[in-house]
């Protein structure tokens, strides 16, 4: 059975009614249309469909939907502060050119955002850990170290996770 429920999504409430149990990025990317979360393995192991939850880099290809009510959610879409801006990560990834295929790049982007949002200067040991999460099939992972280098020398007022 379907009910209302109410989500926070990059700043704004929105009732869906979707069955409780729906993964959060059915949701997403059916309901709300937000295609920077993306099917990848279905398995919360690959990255690819990767929110911020309460400011943590989280998979939301297995999280029901009703486990996420009226917690701050943030997506790709959401992480610029206007819609002629980057966050200051997209930026980076810009900048370095650290996107090949495009089929990591949510995971690594949100990862990149939670990691930097936790430890503004991370050290190479802590970059690696921090975005384990998600997985480049093309093997970019120099490139995207040295896009959240870059980042991580940005002004820390600039990333943010939230939509405050």
């Amino acid at each position: 059975m379907n009910s209302a429920l109410q989500l926070q999504v990059n700043g704004k409430t929105y009732t869906v009614q979707s069955p409780p149990d729906t993964p959060l990025l059915y949701v997403l990317r059916n309901e709300l249309e937000l295609n920077g979360p993306k099917y990848g393995c279905g398995l919360q192991q690959c990255g690819a469909c990767m929110v911020l939850l309460n400011g943590k880099a989280q998979p939301s290809c297995m999280i029901p939907v009703a486990a996420v009510q009226n917690q701050p959610v943030v997506t790709l879409e959401g992480l610029a502060k206007g819609p002629d801006t980057l966050h200051p990560v997209q930026a980076a990834f810009v900048q370095a050119q650290a996107a090949q295929c495009g089929y990591c790049l949510n995971g690594m982007v949100m990862s990149a955002v939670a990691l930097l949002a936790e430890h503004p200067h991370p050290d190479d040991a802590t970059i690696r850990r921090g975005m384990q999460q998600a997985l480049c099939r093309c093997g970019s992972y120099a490139r995207i170290w040295k896009a959240v280098k870059m980042a991580a020398a940005k002004p820390m007022n600039a990333i943010h996770t939230d939509q405050s």
